[in-house]
């Protein structure tokens, strides 16, 4: 939405629900800076860190899930299908 592409639906419901995911198993958000157009950048470019502390397969999961690029993001069947989510 940011880079002006078109809006997918449901892939960008799944990337927004990626970073609420990340922020209830951090304890903070993925992506910050108070600048705008630099929280724009780390967003575009998936500018993000994994905490040690997570699991392996939360990691990936969460990595899955915020993709930036929609055709490789997890869709719903993935997502269930992964060992994290089961």
């Amino acid at each position: 939405m940011i880079a002006g592409k078109r809006y997918v639906g449901l892939k960008s419901d799944i990337w927004s629900s990626g970073v609420v995911l990340y922020a209830m198993v951090c304890g903070f958000l993925p992506f910050e800076d108070p600048k705008t157009s630099n929280l724009y950048k780390k967003i575009l470019a998936g500018d993000y860190k994994l905490p040690k502390f997570l699991s392996q397969d939360c990691a990936h999961f969460i990595s899955k899930i915020l993709n930036t690029d929609p055709e490789k993001r997890y869709g719903i069947e993935e997502i269930r299908g992964h060992p994290w989510f089961k």
